[in-house]
């Protein structure tokens, strides 16, 4: 090796390291890829990291607000149908393509990570090709298509759960857990903050509903259905609708007069929301199961039927199985949700064993190992 070759290689080695983390499309993609970059950043202060996500998506409006610079594809899901929109697709798909190349030549990364989403699909593929380390962060119980072909050229998959090997090469996957948003302990320390941030009372106890960023269908009806069961009920109920359900039922409790239900789209501080809450409602997704057992408040979990291979179903019940949450299926809520959880606010045992059981099942730190696998592969 000449001088100048072994000039370049000792720069290189000085160099902060360069990551592209890319996914999105739901919260549950968006936020645990900001955990990874946030560890990232604590253990290099200075690494360089690009976010890739989908044009349109709500990762185009929450990485930049998170402090992360971010490049938009105009990827998009095909139809399951044999739609004419899917030809706008494949278009789309392979100009995604190109773009990935480009932005990758242009960055120069060191290892590409992924998240799930529309964008990892392009992006991932094309890094594999031009032998740039990649990383898959896979969150749920099951494996998508795209992670299932995107392993092929992978170097390392990060899993949440036992037994991946039926989806991805054994020798590949590690197990991490899943990262969260920020750490959940010792919240209740924030409570009286909480509750003055949302305008709540101090001396009566709260429910949280959580109806996911873009709104779950199911909880948001089968509590609609029982507003005046809600508003007689004695609690303070903190209700995320979600953006696509939001202005219907701010309506409809503003028509209602309850002065005991505050109507949110989405919330930012979900550490506050998670402090203010005796009890809390929500769907099963792997992302959120995981905070909810750093959390330890009592759970009801309503999982959608609606992903594949009824995964959220999967994860309730693991931790209903274990005395770790109350699980109401999809096809009961409209009947039983707004009872159930008028009743567990009330029985004080209840809440206290679910509370202690949850907290056995919490994972801390896997932003910090999956960031240090990323910083394994990328050669620090």
């Amino acid at each position: 090796m000449n001088r100048q070759m072994r000039a370049k290689k000792f720069m290189k080695l000085q160099m902060h390291k360069k990551v592209i983390i890319s996914g999105g499309g739901t919260g549950g993609h968006i936020f645990p890829a900001i955990s990874i970059a946030n560890a990232l950043r604590r253990i290099d202060p200075g690494i360089e990291i690009l976010f890739v996500g989908a044009e349109g998506r709500m990762e185009m409006e929450k990485v930049p607000a998170a402090g992360y610079k971010i490049a938009g594809l105009p990827i998009r899901g095909f139809y399951r149908s044999l739609s004419p929109g899917n030809v706008a697709v494949l278009y789309k798909l392979v100009k995604s393509l190109f773009m990935s190349r480009k932005i990758i030549k242009e960055f120069n990364p060191d290892v590409v990570v992924g998240v799930g989403g529309y964008a990892s699909g392009p992006i991932l593929r094309q890094a594999g090709r031009m032998g740039i380390p990649t990383l898959i962060q896979e969150q749920n119980s099951y494996a998508g298509v795209t992670n299932k072909l995107l392993a092929k050229r992978a170097s390392l998959i990060c899993v949440a759960y036992d037994d991946m090997e039926k989806y991805f090469p054994a020798a590949k996957i590690i197990k991490t857990g899943n990262p969260v948003r920020q750490n959940f302990d010792d919240i209740d320390i924030l409570k009286n903050e909480a509750l003055s941030f949302f305008g709540l009372r101090r001396d009566t106890a709260v429910i949280l509903v959580l109806g996911g960023s873009l709104g779950a269908g199911t909880i948001n009806e089968s509590l609609s259905g029982n507003i005046q069961k809600i508003a007689s009920s004695g609690c303070q109920w903190l209700w995320q609708t979600g953006k696509n359900y939001f202005e219907n039922i701010n309506t409809l409790v503003s028509e209602s007069s309850c002065t005991n239900i505050a109507v949110i789209d989405f919330i930012n501080r979900m550490d506050y929301a998670f402090a203010a809450a005796d009890i809390i409602i929500s769907r099963a997704g792997a992302g959120t199961i995981s905070e909810l057992c750093l959390v330890g408040k009592p759970v009801i979990l309503v999982p959608s039927p609606n992903v594949a291979e009824d995964h959220q179903t999967k994860n309730a019940l693991a931790l209903s199985f274990r005395n770790a949450a109350i699980m109401i299926r999809d096809d009961e809520a409209v009947k039983r949700l707004a009872d159930e959880a008028i009743r567990l606010i009330s029985d004080e045992e209840e809440k206290k064993s679910l509370s202690a059981n949850i907290k056995l099942m919490a994972d801390r730190d896997a932003d910090i190992r999956i960031a240090n696998e990323v910083l394994k592969l990328a050669g620090a």
